[in-house]
């Protein structure tokens, strides 16, 4: 039954009273996808035929290995400016727009290999790779990168220039030196109004697909096409064969690389998109096979003259406004967009140059998140500061190094959470079952002689000093405790290097008449210690599987009383140096069990 693809099992249990829903929504959808699907191909850099090959081959494609019922994917305009960053350096100037689409579609087939084989090993998991803020960031940054790259073609001019700042300066020369066609400012303009009013007042309208209609009306009433304003023109009739895309091999590193951050950026926008809707049809989101099934509608854009496509959350949500009830409202639009470029070529003839910028503005304005940026400086200032960097990472950088800027200050902030995480002392609260901070409680009460810390992360390679000096800083206060109880309960691993530090920390305490002890280890992680040999140099009665029993095994054996004097968790920020140096680390790695240095 796993061999049977989502698609095919889908079908067997289709309900036939879904059919007229799922038509109709398909109906609308297309009057959605031909607009957007030819405007994100021109923005990234490609003929706008084919965001309408890649629009009808992905949606075939995912409506039978795709998991989701009504997702819908396609051309998406966080992707435009990622393949043209890619594909457009590899194009020499003035080339061929067949070589051009050519990496395009090797491209594609690169980013579905990607996926599928990322599915295949369970790799879903990567999406995680970009936090919210860093992707807020990113998606800043791209919105503002599609906008400055948008205004010449929204006011009926072109600029030749890289980057944000030489698209900047062009554009504002551009205005200066009157190259802005009116007739064109005046359609592109007036296409982002109409469409953002629609949105805001009618939000059932379908806003794209009416200023769409009037722009071309527009065209054929004041001959637009004779006042300076580009048009798209005719469409080529018929849909290109199967073909296998040829590049040379010098182009494959960089695709390659492109690919990679496609990938990453496609995934994580699907299993967003994907959990949202799930929630709302009672599905369950399944990662891998949606990596797999995204994959296999990339092969299918490639096959066919296409480029990458990911989810799209607004196309998705059209279709489950018009009723979608499954994926045979893809195939719907899939179907009539064929046949609109089989019977009906010259639909889009007068269409102007502009209005298709108009729509890649507006779904750029739809990227930005500027409230999330105000929350997160209210919130949390260091990853307001995550995401201010992604944001010019992207800006100032462009948007491949962006995409590489937002997942290292990801994985950095969390290797920043666990090298300096949260540490405290715990005490007794009257009234409040447990240990709790100090901090929180400032009247807990102590034992004198016994204290006992909070360590929130596991012990690894990079936060080990830190553990250690906290604890050292404890063992020096005055006066001095016999015991040092580590509440371990948040304490999920302990690596080698960890381990060494631990070995060298309990003899230091043990040469100044002071006892570590652990309680709460997880299993795993106590045998981890076992392994390592540290029940051996930690004896074994310095191990409770309760922070109460340490307690009560501390009392018991000093006759110790609750007291109210507080002890404060000392700032990681301030730690003291150990007065003396500690005992240099053992040479040799750690040895199994009972074999410890030392």
């Amino acid at each position: 039954m796993r061999l049977v693809p989502p698609g095919v099992r889908a079908l067997r249990g289709y309900d036939r009273r879904w059919l007229g829903r799922d038509v109709g929504a398909g109906v609308v959808l297309t009057a959605l996808l031909v607009p957007q699907g030819m405007a994100y191909a021109d923005l990234a850099g490609l003929p706008p035929i084919t965001g309408l090959y890649t629009s009808i081959t992905c949606l075939l494609g995912y409506a039978v290995f795709g998991p989701s019922r009504i997702l819908v994917l396609g051309p998406d305009s966080s992707l435009g400016p990622v393949i043209a960053a890619t594909v457009l350096p590899l194009v020499v100037a003035g080339g061929d727009p067949g070589r051009a689409v050519a990496l395009a579609s090797v491209l594609a087939l690169l980013v579905g290999v990607v996926m599928v084989v990322a599915g295949w090993a369970g790799l879903g998991f990567v999406a995680d790779l970009l936090s919210k803020p860093t992707m807020v960031g990113y998606l800043n940054g791209l919105a503002l990168t599609i906008l400055v790259g948008q205004l010449p073609e929204l006011l009926g001019f072109s600029v030749d220039a890289d980057g944000l700042v030489g698209e900047v300066a062009g554009s504002v020369q551009g205005v200066a030196g009157g190259e802005v066609v009116p007739a064109a400012a005046a359609v592109g303009i007036g296409g982002v109004v109409l469409v953002l009013a629609l949105q805001r007042w009618l939000p059932k309208v379908p806003s794209v697909l009416v200023m769409v209609v009037l722009a071309i009306a527009a065209t054929t009433l004041f001959d637009l096409g004779d006042r300076g304003v580009g048009l798209v023109g005719e469409l080529p009739r018929g849909f290109p064969p199967l073909t296998l895309p040829s590049v040379g091999w010098s182009d494959l590193a960089p695709l390659a690389g492109g690919a990679l951050a496609i990938a990453l950026v496609a995934l994580a926008d699907t299993v967003s998109t994907a959990s949202a809707f799930a929630e709302r049809t009672g599905q369950e989101v399944r990662g891998n096979q949606e990596m797999a099934g995204i994959g296999v509608a990339n092969v299918a854009a490639g096959l066919f003259q296409g480029f990458p496509v990911s989810t799209s959350a607004s196309r998705t949500a059209v279709a489950e406004r018009a009723g979608a009830r499954s994926q045979l409202t893809g195939v719907t639009g899939a179907v009539l967009i064929l046949l609109m470029i089989l019977l009906l070529p010259g639909l889009f003839r007068d269409l102007p140059d502009a209005a298709l910028a108009a729509v890649v503005v507006t779904a750029a304005l739809s990227l930005a998140d500027l409230p999330a940026v105000v929350r997160l400086w209210h919130q949390r200032r260091v990853e307001f500061g995550l995401s201010l960097a992604a944001f010019a990472g992207v800006a100032l950088l462009g948007v491949l190094p962006g995409i590489g800027i937002a997942v290292g200050l990801s994985i950095l902030n969390v290797f920043r959470h666990a090298w300096r995480p949260y540490q405290t002392t715990l005490g007794r609260v009257d009234g409040v079952p447990g240990y709790h901070d100090v901090r929180s409680y400032p009247a807990a009460q102590l034992l004198p002689g016994l204290v006992i810390v909070r360590f929130d992360a596991p012990l690894f390679f990079a936060n080990a000093k830190t553990f250690r000096d906290a604890v050292v800083a404890l063992a020096r206060t005055e006066p001095p405790p016999r015991w040092i109880v580590v509440a371990a309960e948040p304490v999920t691993d302990v690596d080698t290097t960890a381990a060494d530090v631990l070995f060298d920390l309990d003899r230091l305490l043990d040469a100044r008449g002071q006892d570590l002890v652990f309680a709460e280890l997880k299993d795993p992680v106590r045998a981890k210690i076992d392994r390592y040999g540290l029940d051996r140099a930690i004896e074994p009665q310095h191990f409770f599987p309760t922070v109460d029993a340490a307690v009560e095994a501390f009392r018991a054996r000093t006759g110790a009383r609750w007291s109210d004097e507080t002890r404060p968790a000392p700032d990681p920020a301030v730690l003291p140096r150990p007065a003396a140096p500690l005992p240099a680390p053992p040479t040799a790695p750690v040895t199994p069990r009972g074999e410890h240095p030392g």
